[in-house]
């Protein structure tokens, strides 16, 4: 049964077109994750399904008496609530009222809230999410909408969301761009690409199989037509050298064609590694204590940072990750023991609330604010030129930075760090907001940083794919470290849970061969080398002189055309033949063209 059915969905935001006359379906059951590009209008759908906000064209049928509850991405309170009356507030209608107190505290302990009564007002972004979370998941809906509903979660409350989703009745429509999270929660994954939604009846894994499959037959489909045109373009400026009644039919086949639009070519973000020289002096920390009051977040942290590592820490909310962070980047004084800093660091802080970014500027005027200019591998690069390549074309340049998207902010402020080439990396929750297409350039980006990257991170995917040593807080100030990436850490600690005689953590063994399937998918999309196939090999040493053959013979059957010409019979059996020959040449056209284009593929994946 169909809950919401959109029809020609249409939609501009300013200059931007984000919805091209496209439809759209959830169905009853369905658990839906929504990806793509920052920008490209997933929130403002999501505000369409919730009928929050209308299309310019186009219809949206929701079911009759149909319940929706949604979290957007920046929930907003009523100022004077506490934590309890705000969630009481949102489920009024809620059928065991009289048991809501309990259920509330209960969840709200799950995702790291303890004092029932503060006031709304007074709480971090993180943790109003994390209540307008839970306000949402209290009530028995027939529909979820949720906008990045793992943002602002640590590793456990994820996990502990993901259960409870999976365990959910009702149907689920949601942004998130946690690749661990979709492939265990979703059975069908909805890409939107310039205008247009793609379903994929599959999770994340399935996702990315059935989408390359697709591009592959696209790819094919555009080869055929190009290879086909060239044909036919080499036919037309030849002239017909026999003019027939099937030649303004030829002309209409190449003119339709011609006119035909290809597949377009995904933008991408260009992310190049430049980074300065970094000396044999890095960055030690020695000794480091603090805490707040009487709550202890770090306690004698020592550790001699080595050139390229890659460190990911990871803990509850509030424990002190982005305190440890701050005091490396000089932002925070430890209350005992100090951070040492090599002549040749050179740091980058990309900080979990873009506290360094000037909303009120435009664009263009916020990277120009660093550089002009920027040193690549390919020469000088300007800020403009460094804006188109990472998807802010100058229509958007010119823009104040408090009109785009949070995930468009989030991309902005990592171009205007990485212009100042760092060679140390520190990145305090990088995923938030962040689309999944530019999360594998970044990590694509990380594997070939010359330097030191520190990051605080919840995305298991991202820990799993570009860290290689997890600093684990665990309480009372104590900071382990544990060699790989997350599913390594989880392993390792099921295996102390089992020796100390509990039961095993989180799902470490279960999970890390499913979750090294779909890294592996990634990678295999990223490293697989293009080459010829054994027929593919055959076809190419012999295809220039096949036809050159038929072309020498089609030459001779003119020349017989010619001669028979008052020879009925023999005329039409060689006209047969001629044409016979004409449609092989055409098709050993199609197949050079194609192998051409391989061939020179292959030159260049080399």
């Amino acid at each position: 049964m169909n809950l919401i059915t959109i029809e020609h969905l249409t939609k501009s935001y300013t200059e931007r077109l984000l919805f091209d006359d496209t439809d759209f379906a959830v169905n009853e059951g369905e658990k839906i994750g929504i990806i793509g590009i920052n920008g490209t209008g997933k929130s403002t759908f999501l505000k369409i399904a919730a009928g929050l906000e209308e299309p310019d064209r186009g219809a949206v049928v929701r079911e009759r008496n149909l319940d929706i509850r949604y979290l957007p991405q920046n929930p907003v309170f009523t100022a004077g609530d506490t934590i309890l009356e705000s969630i009481i507030r949102d489920n009024e209608g809620h059928d065991h009222l009289w048991n809501l107190e309990s259920q509330a505290k209960t969840m709200l302990t799950k995702v790291g809230i303890f004092d029932f009564d503060a006031k709304v007002e007074t709480l971090s972004g993180g943790q109003r999410k994390r209540i307008a979370l839970v306000s949402v998941l209290m009530s028995d809906t027939d529909l979820l909408i949720l906008d990045e509903p793992t943002n602002h979660l640590d590793s456990q409350m994820a996990q502990w969301l993901e259960d409870y989703l999976k365990k959910f009745r009702g149907t689920i429509l949601m942004i998130t761009h946690d690749r661990y999270f979709l492939d265990s929660v979703t059975n069908r994954i909805v890409e939107l690409d310039k205008g247009k939604f793609y379903s994929y009846q599959s999770g994340y894994e399935g996702y990315l199989k059935l989408k390359a499959e697709r591009l592959d037959m696209e790819a094919a489909s555009e080869r055929k037509r190009q290879s086909i045109l060239k044909v036919e373009l080499a036919w037309m400026q030849r002239g017909a050298r026999a003019r027939s009644t099937k030649q303004k039919a030829h002309i209409q086949r190449y003119e339709a064609l011609r006119d035909q639009k290809g597949p377009q070519a995904d933008r991408e973000v260009e992310l190049e590694s430049v980074s300065s020289r970094l000396g044999r002096t890095t960055v030690e920390a020695e000794g480091l204590c603090k805490a707040y009051g009487s709550k202890v977040l770090i306690e004698d942290f020592n550790y001699i940072f080595l050139k390229n590592d890659r460190v990911g820490i990871i803990g509850p909310n509030g424990s002190g990750k982005s305190t440890l962070m701050k005091m490396i980047a000089g932002w925070v004084q430890p209350d005992k023991g100090a951070v040492r800093m090599g002549q040749t660091v050179k740091m980058g802080y990309f900080s979990q609330e873009n506290e360094a970014m000037d909303e009120s500027l435009k664009v263009i005027e916020y990277i120009r604010s660093g550089a002009e200019y920027v040193q690549t591998r390919d020469g000088s690069v300007s800020a403009s030129q460094m804006l188109e390549r990472f998807l802010f074309p100058s229509e958007v340049q010119y823009t104040v930075i408090s009109r785009l998207s949070g995930g468009e902010k989030r991309r902005l402020y990592l171009l205007r760090i990485l212009m100042d080439a760092p060679n140390v990396l520190l990145l305090d929750e990088p995923t938030n907001d962040l689309d999944i297409r530019t999360l594998t350039i970044l990590e694509d980006y990380l594997d070939g940083f010359e330097g030191i990257v520190i990051a605080v991170s919840h995305d298991r995917y991202f820990l799993d794919r570009t860290m290689r040593r997890i600093f684990a807080f665990e309480g009372q100030g104590r900071v382990t470290q544990y060699e790989g990436g997350f599913t390594d850490y989880q392993a390792a600690t099921d295996i102390k849970s089992e020796e100390d005689g509990r039961q095993p953590g989180a799902k470490g063994k279960e999970e890390a061969k499913r979750k090294g399937t779909i890294r592996g998918k990634e990678n295999r999309a990223r490293e697989k080398k293009l080459k010829f196939t054994y027929q593919e090999q055959k076809d190419w040493e012999v295809i220039e002189d096949q036809i050159a053959q038929l072309e020498e013979e089609m030459e001779k059957l003119d020349i017989r055309i010619e001669a028979a010409a008052r020879d009925f019979v023999k005329l039409k059996e060689l006209m047969e033949e001629k044409e016979e020959k004409e449609k092989l040449l055409e098709e050993k056209m199609e197949r050079w063209m194609y192998l051409n284009e391989l061939a020179d593929r292959i030159a260049a994946d080399r």
